[in-house]
């Protein structure tokens, strides 16, 4: 990155009261310039309680939305506008009506990677991190669990609870190839394997531990392991490698989301200046109330 973008980035930043959120998936380059770096649950803390005047968010839409609704005077801009989720995309809010017709009584739990009509329609939303905190503190003992099938059956093993889970998914975790993950655990035979909750099933069943970005940060803080094989987006591998420069990490297979890529300084850069409030996110009214209350639940419980 040239150091010209860099320093206007540096002094914008100042001059508009502004700050940098980017997700661990975001690629080096934004990373590096962000305020902070962290999982989608840690940076919805973070919106809230920055309260700052502006807030660039380098990932995709839900992330931006989620925190708009917490920090409703703040301007929140997508850098990348085209950003999108296609997890998100694969449960409407129609569809869990459908849902909550067939199981009266069950309390709808919502991954956060999913749209403001969904989240409006749900008791609560939750990350990977605190996914089974929030299932376990759903006051009904069925609960509907969305988007995500994979999370959700994840989930459904590690608690008493019935769950009716959509089956939607990520297309970068589901789409991973369980021999790639075994290829690289025949070569790095000394290597702890850490995988995400949004991959396959057979994938969880070859890992040391299931863990969201965030987990997965302690994890290796706590480890006296010196290589790890890293089930979840690439750009995890550059937030370890920044964090933990004496451990070696590789990826578990070719695990990548392009919206995730979308980011750029050069983007981030125009984000910061003139007409940007034209760009911030607009939380529509006949949501914001019951959508903001499923994100607060979130926010407020563990993981």
């Amino acid at each position: 990155m040239p150091n010209r973008i860099k320093e206007e980035i540096g002094r914008l930043k100042k001059e508009r009261g502004a700050i940098i959120l980017a997700h661990s998936y975001q690629p080096g380059a934004i990373q590096d310039i962000a305020d902070f770096v962290g999982d989608s649950l840690e940076l919805s803390r973070i919106a809230a309680r920055e309260s700052a005047e502006l807030v660039i968010f380098c990932g995709v839409k839900f992330m931006a939305e989620t925190a708009k609704l917490l920090s409703p005077e703040s301007t929140v801009v997508l850098a990348a506008p085209d950003a999108d989720c296609s997890l998100a995309a694969s449960m409407t809010s129609a569809d869990l009506r459908e849902m909550k017709k067939k199981h009266p009584g069950a309390e709808a739990v919502t991954y956060v990677n999913s749209t403001l009509e969904l989240k409006a329609e749900s008791w609560a939303c939750c990350t990977s991190a605190n996914s089974l905190e929030v299932v376990e503190a759903a006051p009904s003992e069925e609960v509907i669990f969305g988007p995500d099938r994979n999370l959700g059956t994840w989930v459904a093993s590690q608690t008493d609870k019935k769950l009716h889970i959509w089956p939607g998914g990520c297309h970068a975790h589901s789409g991973a190839d369980i021999r790639d993950l075994r290829e690289k655990m025949a070569d790095w035979s000394d290597a702890e394997v850490l995988v995400h909750p949004e991959s396959p099933s057979i994938f969880l069943r070859e890992a040391d531990a299931v863990l969201g970005t965030g987990g997965m940060i302690r994890h290796v803080e706590s480890s006296k392991a010196g290589r790890f094989i890293i089930g979840t987006e690439e750009g995890m591998i550059y937030r370890l490698e920044t964090l933990f420069p004496d451990r070696q990490f590789v990826a578990a297979g070719k695990i990548i989301c392009d919206d995730m890529g979308f980011s750029t300084p050069e983007l981030v850069l125009k984000a910061l200046e003139s007409g940007v409030v034209d760009r911030g996110i607009e939380i529509p009214s006949h949501l914001a109330e019951r959508a903001v209350e499923a994100v607060r639940r979130m926010t407020k419980i563990g993981g």
